[in-house]
């Protein structure tokens, strides 16, 4: 489901990460994405290794924020700022991409929240044999996180390869060929087979003893999210809103069986991952323009 999501996902995720830089000589903008890139995958390897529930979309906006002020100054990122007071479906750049940022969070806790309220009012004279109706549902649960999931997260590579194509001179206009959505989906589904189970570990069952009803609380209200989050064009991070969805559904069934230290970690990954991202890509710009 992560490989079909990101074929059929379509492309509003892409167009609004690649209208973030407004650069437009070409060389620039491929010296540019090349630092954000390797600034993004550094810090992406950093947190896999160690566990940390850092989101790589963070660590790219910030690998491209960064690199773009260093390479042409502030006015090179799209930032938005103008289009912020217009109707919520034409807000767009910077200010549409940390909008979605912190609203996916949230939406992700409370909906969490208020998915096990309601099961446990559903379920609340249920026998245990229940739980084999459960994890029957919680397939198609898993299933339809999974799709969108791989959409939203396929596509942020797929508008940075729309950007070099454009930049190279292969495109006169932003397109993203089958070939790379082919490629993306691919390597996102040999990644999610073979170098997530630290996070995996950390998410499944060092914040909250899942049961059968807690996975599907947590993956309906996760996949609602990204679900909402790709159709409305916005690059969020999948990471973010499945552990808060955790988080909340924890919370709504026993906050004292919450391990809390694991959502300080997620808050100061929030605030540390962009930043930290920008000064790696700045320095990985300059050392690449002086080679």
């Amino acid at each position: 489901m992560n490989f079909l999501g990101a074929i059929l996902g379509g492309s509003a995720v892409a167009f609004t990460l690649s209208g973030l830089l407004t650069i437009t000589s070409g060389v620039l903008l491929l010296q540019v994405l090349l630092a954000a890139l390797i600034a993004a995958a550094t810090w992406n390897i950093g947190a896999w290794y160690f566990g940390f529930p850092s989101s790589s979309t963070h660590a790219l906006i910030g690998g491209l924020i960064g690199a773009g002020i260093t390479a042409a100054g502030i006015e090179s990122v799209y930032w938005g700022v103008a289009e912020f007071l217009v109707p919520p479906h034409e807000i767009t750049g910077m200010v549409k991409v940390m909008l979605f940022l912190i609203l996916s969070i949230v939406l992700g806790l409370v909906g969490g929240y208020l998915m096990r309220r309601c099961t446990w009012l559903l379920f609340r004279n249920a026998k245990r044999t229940i739980n084999r109706s459960i994890i029957r549902v919680n397939w198609v649960a898993t299933a339809g996180m999974a799709f969108f999931n791989g959409s939203n997260d396929a596509q942020k590579q797929l508008g940075i390869i729309a950007l070099v194509l454009l930049a190279s001179g292969e495109y006169a206009a932003l397109t993203v060929p089958f070939w790379a959505r082919f490629a993306c989906a691919s390597l996102l589904t040999v990644g999610t087979l073979g170098g997530g189970w630290r996070i995996m570990k950390t998410i499944g069952s060092k914040i909250f003893a899942l049961e059968p009803v807690h996975s599907l609380d947590s993956q309906i209200s996760s996949g609602v999210t990204l679900g909402l989050s790709t159709l409305a064009g916005a690059p969020v991070s999948s990471t973010h809103i499945i552990t808060m969805s955790v988080i909340g559904v924890g919370a709504a069934d026993n906050p004292r069986n919450v391990r809390w230290h694991v959502g300080k970690e997620l808050f100061i990954s929030v605030i540390v991952t962009m930043p930290g991202t920008m000064v790696i890509s700045s320095i990985i710009l300059m050392i690449i323009q002086n080679i």
